[in-house]
């Protein structure tokens, strides 16, 4: 039972004839009746009685007609659905997004997506990138925006890069480390040689996050076994810990624009070619990406074109 003989048989029980249901189908009369004649050998079961007065529906053939009715209006609605989908008047969004990446890109990603789509249900779940990877996998959010590393990339996951950002070391102002340190003018902090702060005492983030997994694949690189002091979940208790000498740590140089003024720290960009993080818009290629979700894309390209990251 499809679309196209739902259609048939409704047609021909409004019209009470072949020839007149023939007429309003645009189809020959005689490859109607074989049609017919053929759902009928199927269901086992004869639709119409044949009269005088023209072809009436026996009682399978009512139940047939009504249920026809019902399936025909169904699809017309779910036409109309995905009609008002494509053409953004109806739909939702589900994104998956770190908590600091949140902080600062969702109000205006937000209110501006609104604004151009008012009728787009948008969802929000802040997760962490290992948490947004898997639910990208298992389909309970259309696309993320997280961080990553190229060590780090899932071929089951597609990863378009927006920014990268490098990372810094920090540590108490007047740190003996900033007296071997290198300047340069292009950048917005002295360099530092990853392999000068191989022997200094470390506090970092847990295993579980994603800067640590970053952080753990560029010092392993460089043959550094850290010293870890402190472990934390917060990376600006961190920074404000390495501020105060306790140790030094490693963070986005973005990470230490959100309380700039607060326990001021002295920060060292990593002269070292893996010492970055990739923000991104990741989603599962083997997912269909509605186009809803592909305006939302648009737009995160849009912020970061016309924003410059914190």
């Amino acid at each position: 039972m499809n679309q196209r003989e739902l259609l048939y048989i409704k047609t021909i029980a409004d019209c009470k004839s072949i020839s007149g249901a023939a007429k309003k189908l645009y189809i020959a009369q005689p490859s109607l009746s074989q049609a017919v004649q053929k759902i009928e050998e199927e269901l086992g079961t004869k639709l119409f009685v044949r009269n005088p007065d023209g072809m009436t529906l026996t009682y399978a053939g009512e139940k047939y007609y009504i249920a026809a009715v019902e399936i025909l209006n169904i699809y017309d609605d779910f036409k109309n659905e995905i009609t008002y989908i494509n053409d953004l008047k109806k739909g939702r969004v589900t994104l998956g997004i770190t908590n600091f990446l949140g902080t600062y890109m969702l109000p205006e990603l937000i209110y501006n997506f609104s604004s151009r789509y008012p009728n787009i249900e948008i969802y929000v779940k802040e997760l962490t990138s290992s948490e947004i990877e898997k639910s990208l996998l298992d389909g309970t959010i259309d696309l993320g925006i997280m961080h990553t590393h190229p060590m780090l990339d899932s071929h089951t996951i597609k990863n378009d890069i927006i920014f990268r950002d490098p990372f810094v070391v920090v540590a108490k102002k007047g740190h003996h480390l900033s007296r071997v340190t290198k300047s340069d003018k292009t950048k917005p902090y002295p360099l530092i040689d990853i392999d000068l702060i191989k022997e200094e005492k470390f506090i970092l983030v847990e295993k579980s996050r994603r800067i640590r997994q970053v952080c753990d694949i560029f010092l392993n690189l460089a043959k550094i076994t850290p010293n870890v002091k402190l472990t934390l979940k917060n990376f600006e208790t961190l920074r404000r810990i390495a501020s105060t000498g306790f140790g030094i740590t490693l963070i986005p140089l973005s990470y230490i624009k959100i309380f700039e003024g607060q326990y001021e720290a002295d920060y060292y960009l990593i002269d070292n070619e893996n010492t970055f993080w990739d923000t991104c818009i990741s989603t599962n290629p083997n997912i269909y990406i509605s186009k809803a979700a592909k305006e939302f894309i648009n737009l995160v390209h849009e912020y970061y074109e016309n924003s410059q990251p914190i």
